[in-house]
């Protein structure tokens, strides 16, 4: 897809960490070990494939366009790492379907890690979602991260609503990546290569979300010929609750429960009897907790919050 972080040529909004961590690289300081921490669609993955970028394609004909923080698209690295051919690249993903990073992925980039590099060069290991990784995947991970290879880089990308381990985050250089409202919308825009207020509702464009929110929800929804200018966010939960889209699309299914609060945060406003409301969203909040901890039947919640909030 054209808005995947492996795509995008053009860095936007997130210049003082990109410059922060680029410094780190040209004074020869930058650490075995970074992570890149902050919300789900700020922008961490694209930071991040920039920053690698920028590494591999400095000795190259075409290397990364620092002024102007773009990808050449025609350099050797941006297209190899497209194509998941890059020799000094090796990318650790949760796998579709999947809870959790599982140990036979973090044996297998081990293996790789242990092999020469091409040219002499950096290599460089990118995890995402390392908050996804299991006691089992975690401990084999925290063995090699102890002491690294002196010539392979660990890029980590973590999801901070989630835990992750702290002695994992102890091995690592920090950046939290975070971005201000009008920032995020600006972002958005210059993605969309729209005003988000011509294609949204304002019910959303008034709630923050990160960029890569917006520019996922609308993909979302062109996809589904839905059309989000007229849909408040009321219509657009009952509609996909109503056509159980977050049990066929991994968009919905990670971000159903965001907008469910959000929905809430609405009607609160609104609320006469603010404690009477308080009451049943703290019991259903708990509901929703259960239902991800003991991996319960989520589809009658759903039904449960359409028959009793949406159509209450």
């Amino acid at each position: 897809m054209k808005n995947l972080p492996v795509n995008q040529l053009k860095l936007h909004g997130l210049d003082i960490f990109f410059n922060e961590i680029i410094s780190l690289v040209n004074n020869k300081k930058l650490p075995n070990q970074i992570l890149l921490s902050g919300q789900e669609g700020v922008g961490k993955s694209t930071l991040a494939f920039h920053i690698i970028n920028y590494i591999l394609s400095k000795k190259e004909e075409n290397p990364y366009m620092l002024k102007a923080k773009s990808i050449n698209n025609k350099n050797r690295s941006y297209n190899l790492i497209k194509n998941g051919s890059h020799p000094n690249f090796y990318s650790v993903d949760l796998v579709d379907d999947k809870k959790n990073i599982e140990i036979s992925q973090i044996r297998s980039m081990i293996e790789y890690t242990n092999k020469s590099t091409f040219n002499e060069d950096k290599k460089i290991i990118l995890i995402n979602k390392a908050e996804n990784l299991n006691s089992n995947s975690l401990n084999s991970l925290l063995k090699i991260t102890e002491e690294p290879n002196e010539n392979v880089y660990f890029v980590f990308i973590y999801n901070n609503n989630k835990n992750i381990s702290k002695t994992l985050l102890s091995r690592c250089l920090i950046f939290k990546i975070y971005l201000s409202f009008n920032e995020s919308i600006s972002i958005a825009n210059q993605i969309i290569e729209n005003d988000l207020r011509n294609v949204l509702n304002s019910d959303f464009v008034n709630y923050y979300f990160t960029p890569g929110r917006y520019v996922n929800l609308i993909n979302f929804a062109k996809k589904n010929d839905i059309d989000l200018k007229n849909y408040s966010l009321k219509d657009f939960l009952y509609h996909i609750i109503e056509n159980k889209y977050y049990k066929k699309n991994t968009f919905v299914k990670f971000n159903i429960y965001l907008f469910i609060e959000l929905y809430f945060l609405k009607i609160f406003s609104n609320s006469k009897q603010k404690n009477k409301f308080i009451l049943f969203y703290t019991n259903f909040i708990k509901k929703i907790n259960n239902v991800n901890k003991f991996n319960l039947d989520y589809e009658t919640l759903f039904m449960e919050f359409k028959n009793k909030v949406l159509n209450g």
